[in-house]
């Protein structure tokens, strides 16, 4: 393989998208541990973010594969949307994105039984994870292209994915960690949204039915600042219900953000030349407001506002 054709073949597996993958499981955990590294089992945590890395590999180069005809149709893409462009630019074979999906659906297979052995409990999740992830845009189920993917999104990258890491460390408050990450699914289904906006074209062309294509712009850009409105009031729900002051107080950190991406969506989502900072935005949001809940939980406990 050619150095041209190792990088195509690395950024068809989307690596920027890898972090998110690292931030949530690592929240799922550390709420577990009540913030303390120290209580953490190693081990267990390498082979839960092997697991979840893999079954992330396997839904990007499979999401490639399989939106191919879409991201062919589009003419507008960015770099946060419209696939990863190496396919559709013919810079490798289809066949590849098929072979490497299917090799890290193996993987992390692998590494699901070998985690049934230490943490039984984790077999369903695991398995959950994978299934829900495939069927995400591989038929016959292609939830994506039944306005149903940004939910199954959501379910697996902010709901299974930390909840993997909480139970490989035994968690108890799971009340704690759901109030850590409902906001993120919000987050998380806003983002994707913003995603669909530059691909609405082509998706409509191709049969693959986004919420942006079944709403249409106006509704979808409603549902967006909803969306993204909401986990801030979810931080203060939590609160409520015994998330810490100060992970509620750092999910905060970022509603400024937030309020203006609400002000700039209707606009934005009708201007092409928006599009990339529309989608990077809405990267950035879930991201950092992600970082902002770990690092919340990562604080001294002394450090807590009463």
């Amino acid at each position: 393989m050619t150095v041209a054709r190792l990088l195509a073949f690395i950024r068809l597996g989307r690596p920027l998208f890898l972090g998110g993958g690292f931030i949530l499981y690592a929240i799922g955990a550390v709420v577990a541990s009540s913030g303390d590294l120290g209580a953490i089992d190693g081990s267990l945590y390498a082979l839960g973010q092997a697991a979840v890395t893999a079954f992330q590999l396997m839904t990007h180069y499979a999401n490639d594969y399989f939106d191919l005809a879409a991201d062919r149709a589009n003419t507008t893409p960015t770099r946060w949307s419209g696939g990863s462009r190496v396919l559709a630019n013919a810079e490798l074979s289809p066949r590849v994105a098929l072979y490497a999906a299917l090799t890290f659906a193996a993987l992390g297979a692998g590494v699901a039984l070998v985690l049934s052995q230490r943490a039984p409990q984790t077999l369903a999740t695991v398995a959950t994870m994978a299934i829900l992830a495939w069927i995400y845009s591989a038929p016959p189920m292609r939830l994506c292209a039944r306005g149903l993917g940004e939910l199954d999104t959501a379910v697996v990258v902010t709901g299974l994915v930390p909840y993997l890491g909480f139970q490989l460390q035994h968690g108890h408050a799971f009340a704690q960690l759901l109030g850590s990450i409902a906001p993120l699914a919000c987050l998380q289904m806003a983002m994707l949204l913003a995603i669909e906006f530059p691909d609405e074209a082509g998706d409509a062309a191709t049969g693959k039915r986004t919420l942006v294509v079944r709403f249409g712009r106006g509704p979808a850009a409603v549902l967006y600042a909803a969306l993204t409105g909401a986990p801030y009031a979810a931080l203060a729900v939590g609160y409520a219900n015994g998330l810490p002051a100060r992970v509620a107080i750092a999910g905060l950190v970022t509603s400024p953000i937030a309020a203006w991406r609400i002000a700039r969506i209707r606009a934005d989502a009708a201007a092409p030349t928006a599009y990339e900072r529309l989608t990077f935005v809405a990267v950035a949001l879930l991201v950092s407001t992600s970082l902002a809940v770990l690092v919340g939980w990562l604080l001294p406990l002394h450090a807590s506002v009463p």
